[in-house]
């Protein structure tokens, strides 16, 4: 029996709960296990006395003797049947207690119980319109069911499913590894417990045959790129008699051809003419719910956006509805003929006849390039 303190061999404090204490086992364990320090010949003794320390603080009887008496307390020559080796665990039950969630050490059979069906996940294109106001859409999806020839059991009619021979119906096999002993699936049955000797002709062997189903989707209004929408139960059917998975369908809005939506706000370029933006005017805009009367100051500039409120996204989570934003551009008219350049000309010289306030952006920006100029001279 190790002499040094069973704390200081675990690297814990004496207050270290049960799950501290088997942490950090575990991570000794790893790191000193012979079978990885083959070359190491201290690594052994400092395997065993980890095990020795985590065998004596993993159990509360042991663990109060020695926090009262120290070594004492728990030497099995000087206490009956409460030491390390005396009627204590085995090193094979501490094994099993610390890795078995790696190994899937511990409970035989584990393996050969029931399991939820995998989820599955369905991509579901919804044009702006429809992902805005909402829209009960029919999908299809392939599907795996149990095959009713052979009721899922996966074996012929007439036969059933037997034992496996290898583990036995238990699912998993122990292996010995130099000091641990572990238990692995089955290589024979695959973890599965059972073996068919004469295979469904229909699903061969599997239990499960292909099919194709169709559900209909409830999408709620205001549903955005990245929303999903759960259908419990509607995934893939559950081995050996599990619970089915669920079915994800993914939302993803198409880009529409006027709109831009970003969140619960949609925007749009409206195109507007050189008189329009100088003189002003009223025009038609469209919205989700139809056309809107617009009207645009005079002198406006290219770029200004007008907010509609209310002419947006309600969020699919609730709270007031978005708005539209309009932004204007200036177009440019084109194919001109030679009466309308004319007219642009003549147009044009009255508005370099000195008067600056007829474009004040142009002539602040020059008059900025001009001042840039003046300062690099030297």
């Amino acid at each position: 029996m190790s002499k040094r303190d069973y704390y200081e061999i675990l690297g814990l404090a004496k207050t270290a709960e049960a799950k501290e204490i088997k942490q950090a086992y575990r991570k000794l364990a790893m790191k000193y296990h012979p079978d990885r320090n083959s070359d190491d010949p201290e690594a052994e003794d400092k395997f065993k006395e980890a095990t020795e320390a985590y065998e004596v603080l993993s159990t509360p009887e042991k663990r109060e003797a020695y926090d009262r008496y120290g070594h004492a307390g728990v030497d099995p020559n000087m206490a009956s049947g409460g030491g390390f080796g005396g009627g204590g665990a085995s090193f094979a039950d501490i094994f099993g207690d610390v890795f078995g969630d790696i190994f899937s050490g511990g409970g035989g059979g584990g393996r050969s119980r029931s399991a939820k069906g995998a989820d599955l996940r369905y991509n579901l294109e919804l044009d702006l319109e429809d992902a805005v106001r909402g829209k009960t859409v029919k999908i299809k999806i392939p599907t795996h069911v149990n095959c009713e020839d052979c009721d899922g059991s996966g074996a012929q009619k007439g036969t059933e499913p037997e034992n496996c021979g290898t583990c036995h119906g238990v699912g998993q096999i122990r292996m010995q590894q130099g000091f641990f002993s572990v238990q692995q699936t089955c290589p024979h049955c695959r973890g599965r417990g059972k073996v068919i000797k004469s295979p469904c002709k229909t699903c061969h062997g599997a239990g499960l045959v292909e099919e194709q189903k169709t559900l209909s989707v409830k999408v709620p209004p205001g549903v955005d790129t990245g929303d999903r929408i759960r259908l419990a139960g509607e995934g893939e059917v559950g081995a050996r008699g599990g619970p089915p998975g669920d079915l994800y369908v993914q939302v993803m809005v198409k880009d529409h051809p006027i709109f831009v939506r970003d969140g619960k706000n949609l925007y749009c370029d409206v195109p507007i003419t050189f008189g329009d933006a100088a003189l002003g005017g009223e025009l038609e805009v469209p919205t989700l719910d139809g056309r809107v009367k617009l009207k645009i100051p005079p002198e406006t500039q290219t770029g200004k956006l007008f907010r509609l409120r209310g002419k947006g996204v309600t969020p699919v989570r609730g709270g007031a509805a978005g708005d539209l934003l309009c932004r204007v551009t200036v177009e440019t008219p084109v194919n001109l003929t030679k009466k309308q350049k004319d007219l642009l000309r003549e147009f044009q010289e009255s508005m370099e006849s000195g008067n600056a306030h007829h474009a004040p952006k142009k002539h602040s920006w020059f008059e900025g390039v001009k001042n840039f100029f003046e300062d690099m001279k030297f």
